[in-house]
């Protein structure tokens, strides 16, 4: 038996109304042309440089990047960073200090996406690529080939 899905409704501050603001419709239509939220970590391990990650796939696909991904349904940006550092380099991070929020729409060529970055701090595990990277490694200078807006994220976290 399908349920029939109720309409997305606003409750005003003062609490003496609802009022229809779209129906789920509506909003299936909105998401499918809204950006999608990724995160990007600036992991500095000191004495030893960033850790970047060598991408497997296009886009950029053999450059480096700054370890990150997209944020799943019912995930915070932070939840989502931890768990998109340890599968594409085997660390334990915890998120420290926000870097910024990077929306440039031509910052990825599959699509908008808006990104996150946070600087993060190792707590634990051991570098080997897995996921998306096929390399893991330590930066003291830049990388010839940094992809999508990283550079600009480094230029922000001021970490060289």
């Amino acid at each position: 038996m399908l349920k029939r899905l109720p309409k997305l409704h606003l409750i005003n501050k003062r609490g003496n109304g609802v009022r229809t603001i779209m129906s789920r419709t509506q909003w299936n239509a909105a998401i499918k042309n809204t950006p999608v939220l990724t995160v990007d970590a600036v992991i500095k391990l000191e004495r030893q440089g960033i850790v970047f990650v060598r991408r497997r796939n296009p886009p950029f696909q053999h450059w480096w990047a700054l370890p990150g991904g997209m944020v799943e349904i019912g995930e915070t940006v932070e939840e989502a960073l931890v768990r998109e550092v340890e599968e594409e380099t085997g660390l334990q991070v915890h998120p420290f200090h926000l870097i910024g929020v990077f929306s440039n729409p031509t910052r990825d060529p599959r699509g908008h996406t808006v990104s996150i970055a946070f600087q993060a701090e190792v707590l634990g595990g051991t570098i080997k690529a897995g996921s998306d990277a096929i390399q893991v490694k330590l930066f003291q200078t830049w990388p010839k080939q940094i992809a999508f807006d990283h550079r600009l994220i480094l230029e922000q976290a001021d970490v060289f």
